[in-house]
Protein backbone atom coordinates (compact mmCIF):
# COMPACT_ATOMS: atom_id res chain seq x y z
CA UNK A 1 0.00 0.00 0.00
CA UNK A 2 1.53 3.31 -1.05
CA UNK A 3 1.48 6.72 1.69
CA UNK A 4 2.96 9.62 0.99
CA UNK A 5 4.50 11.54 3.56
CA UNK A 6 5.07 15.39 3.90
CA UNK A 7 6.84 17.29 6.31
CA UNK A 8 7.36 20.05 6.43
CA UNK A 9 6.49 24.18 8.66
CA UNK A 10 3.66 26.73 8.12
CA UNK A 11 3.75 30.41 9.49
CA UNK A 12 0.79 29.41 11.62
CA UNK A 13 -0.92 26.36 12.02
CA UNK A 14 -4.67 27.86 12.98
CA UNK A 15 -4.19 29.84 9.39
CA UNK A 16 -3.08 26.54 7.43
CA UNK A 17 -5.38 23.93 9.21
CA UNK A 18 -8.57 25.31 7.14
CA UNK A 19 -6.88 25.53 4.15
CA UNK A 20 -5.62 22.38 3.94
CA UNK A 21 -9.10 20.92 5.49
CA UNK A 22 -10.33 22.59 2.35
CA UNK A 23 -8.12 20.44 0.21
CA UNK A 24 -9.76 17.12 0.97
CA UNK A 25 -12.41 16.76 -1.90
CA UNK A 26 -9.32 17.08 -4.41
CA UNK A 27 -7.01 14.41 -2.31
CA UNK A 28 -10.02 11.93 -2.26
CA UNK A 29 -10.47 12.61 -5.96
CA UNK A 30 -7.02 12.29 -6.48
CA UNK A 31 -7.08 9.08 -4.94
CA UNK A 32 -6.21 9.28 -1.41
CA UNK A 33 -8.08 7.09 1.34
CA UNK A 34 -6.99 9.51 3.97
CA UNK A 35 -4.64 9.44 6.64
CA UNK A 36 -3.08 10.97 9.42
CA UNK A 37 -2.03 14.37 10.24
CA UNK A 38 0.49 15.19 13.25
CA UNK A 39 2.58 18.67 15.04
CA UNK A 40 5.99 17.88 15.92
CA UNK A 41 6.37 18.04 19.89
CA UNK A 42 9.18 20.67 19.46
CA UNK A 43 7.61 23.23 17.14
CA UNK A 44 3.28 23.27 17.04
CA UNK A 45 3.67 24.52 13.18
CA UNK A 46 5.90 21.98 11.73
CA UNK A 47 3.50 19.24 10.15
CA UNK A 48 3.74 15.84 9.13
CA UNK A 49 0.60 14.61 7.42
CA UNK A 50 0.76 10.75 6.08
CA UNK A 51 -1.35 10.00 3.45
CA UNK A 52 -2.88 6.65 2.18
CA UNK A 53 -3.18 6.47 -1.19
CA UNK A 54 -4.91 4.02 -4.22
CA UNK A 55 -2.30 4.05 -6.37
CA UNK A 56 1.82 5.25 -6.25
CA UNK A 57 1.72 7.24 -9.71
CA UNK A 58 -1.62 8.85 -8.39
CA UNK A 59 0.38 10.11 -5.47
CA UNK A 60 3.43 11.08 -7.25
CA UNK A 61 0.66 12.62 -9.46
CA UNK A 62 -0.89 14.97 -6.70
CA UNK A 63 2.51 15.28 -5.05
CA UNK A 64 3.60 17.48 -8.07
CA UNK A 65 0.70 19.32 -8.97
CA UNK A 66 0.52 22.68 -9.11
CA UNK A 67 -2.77 22.84 -7.34
CA UNK A 68 -0.91 21.33 -3.81
CA UNK A 69 1.79 24.28 -4.54
CA UNK A 70 -1.19 26.71 -5.12
CA UNK A 71 -2.60 25.51 -1.94
CA UNK A 72 1.03 24.73 0.19
CA UNK A 73 0.98 28.93 -0.76
CA UNK A 74 -2.48 30.12 0.29
CA UNK A 75 -1.50 27.91 4.21
CA UNK A 76 1.19 29.59 4.03
CA UNK A 77 3.80 26.69 4.32
CA UNK A 78 7.46 28.63 5.19
CA UNK A 79 9.87 26.03 3.66
CA UNK A 80 10.72 23.49 1.32
CA UNK A 81 8.53 20.34 2.22
CA UNK A 82 10.03 17.40 2.26
CA UNK A 83 8.33 14.61 0.19
CA UNK A 84 8.73 11.05 0.60
CA UNK A 85 6.71 7.89 -1.28
CA UNK A 86 6.63 4.89 0.89
CA UNK A 87 5.25 1.38 0.44
CA UNK A 88 4.25 -0.33 3.55
CA UNK A 89 6.61 -3.42 3.82
CA UNK A 90 4.94 -4.78 7.09
CA UNK A 91 2.43 -3.96 10.18
CA UNK A 92 4.61 -4.02 13.29
CA UNK A 93 2.44 -5.41 16.12
CA UNK A 94 4.36 -3.77 18.93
Amino acid sequence: MPYLFVRHKVADFARWKPVFDSQAPLRQEAGSEGGFLFRTSADPNEVVVILKWAGLERAKEFAQSQDLRDTMIRGGVSDPADIYFLVEEARIPF
